[in-house]
């Protein structure tokens, strides 16, 4: 029979009882760490995280799947799988499902030897709370670590009696969720939301908006910049007739997406005069007059950066039709969720068009006004967000749960 010298380890200590303290507290004695994040969003902020947790346990073993922020901390053992993981909708998850599966399968495999003390699941919650049943079954030692919890406040608050037997510790990035989870039994913190920490390191100094500069923010996801990206297009050829000397920028998550966005401005004959940049979305946030954004964390962090704006939201339409059965809200946008009302203007599925949109941005680009109460609006919203250093909090919880192994 194969022994782990670590679990050899653990047994002589808990014979002498001295599990946590002692030599077996040791810096040098190693901690294990599994971690999934399956979009770019999940990727930076569990990036953060991971860089405050190797600072605190040099040591640390990680292995897991994310994108190249969170492998550039973690070195060999982490897999950047985020461009294929990364789909919206029922439709486009079911019509992978075989894919899926077989990174599942592989997943729960190395999982299973590589025993962790600790699994981390980052957001992505349709497979990682599936993720969490298998390892609670196939690793009952392990513990199992939320971070960036599911909105079920939104979904299907009947998941939380499930997520209370899978999980160990939920971690929060809104104060609203914190009770939801507690008081259903949930071991569960409000760390603040990481994006305080990320943008305020990527602040540009004395920058000044360029009253001329539309921001184009179509998302991260290949069927995400399909659906939007030409209603985009149109709307800022309506604006260029409206106002020739309007210029257009769009940062492109990736340089697979970089060349999907080439391809569509190219049979829109708008090459020449809309600026693709590969990255550099947070740098245009502060320097553009206003822009159109996709529905997701980009709307959280223009909110951040005070940059007027109005969100945009398309999915298939089956995909859509069972959210308006399931949803238990009626605003799409996180900075309306967090305010509970309409600050920020949602074009929505067939409202999502050029005409609609373009008369959104002009507002703003004839209204200094209105982009000055917009921003007041924004800056009253983020507050509630907490403070710098929840990348600190939320590594200290999960490394509460490692020394406890």
């Amino acid at each position: 029979m194969d022994v782990d010298f670590r679990d050899l380890v653990r047994w002589v200590a808990d014979f002498h009882g001295q599990r946590g303290g002692g030599w077996l507290a040791c810096p040098g004695m190693s901690k294990r760490l599994y971690v999934v994040a399956g979009e770019l969003s999940g990727d930076a902020h569990g990036a953060g995280l991971l860089c405050a947790l190797k600072t605190m346990i040099p040591t640390l073993e990680i292995r897991g799947v994310g994108g190249p922020g969170m492998a550039a901390v973690a070195g060999a053992g982490l897999d950047d799988w985020v461009e294929d993981a990364a789909v919206m909708g029922v439709w486009e998850v079911l019509k992978r499902y075989g894919w899926f599966k077989e990174r599942f399968t592989r997943m729960l495999a190395e999982l299973q030897a590589f025993r962790p003390d600790v699994l981390l699941l980052i957001d992505y919650p349709g497979f990682n709370l599936r993720l969490a049943a298998a390892v609670k079954q196939a690793c009952p030692a392990t513990r199992v670590v939320y971070y960036i919890s599911p909105q079920v406040w939104a979904w299907n608050k009947g998941r939380i009696p499930k997520m209370v037997r899978l999980l160990d510790e939920m971690l929060c990035l809104f104060p609203f969720e914190q009770p939801i989870f507690h008081n259903a039994g949930l071991k569960t913190t409000f760390v603040g939301h990481p994006l305080v920490d990320e943008l305020e390191a990527q602040r540009l100094a004395n920058v000044e908006r360029d009253t001329s500069l539309v921001g184009l923010f179509p998302g991260s996801r290949e069927r995400e910049i399909a659906r939007l990206f030409p209603i985009m297009i149109a709307a800022a050829q309506r604006l260029k007739s409206w106002r020739g000397d309007l210029r257009f920028e769009v940062p492109a998550a990736s340089r697979k997406l970089a060349a999907q966005i080439h391809g569509l401005l190219d049979h829109a004959g708008a090459q020449s005069w809309i600026t693709i940049t590969t990255g550099g979305s947070h740098s245009l946030m502060q320097r553009a007059c206003c822009a159109v954004i996709a529905s997701g964390t980009a709307t959280l962090e223009a909110a951040y950066y005070g940059l007027p704006y109005c969100l945009v939201y398309r999915v298939a339409p089956v995909t859509y039709l069972l959210a308006k059965m399931l949803v238990k809200i009626e605003l799409v946008g996180l900075v309306n969720i967090l305010a509970q009302q309409e600050v920020i203007e949602e074009l929505i599925q067939a409202d999502a068009e050029p005409v609609a949109v373009a008369r959104a941005l002009q507002e703003f680009l004839a209204s200094p006004a209105k982009r000055a109460a917009l921003q007041l609006r924004l800056a009253e919203t983020f507050t509630q967000l907490g403070g710098l250093g929840a990348h600190q909090r939320a590594a200290q919880a999960v490394a509460r749960w490692l020394a406890q192994a």
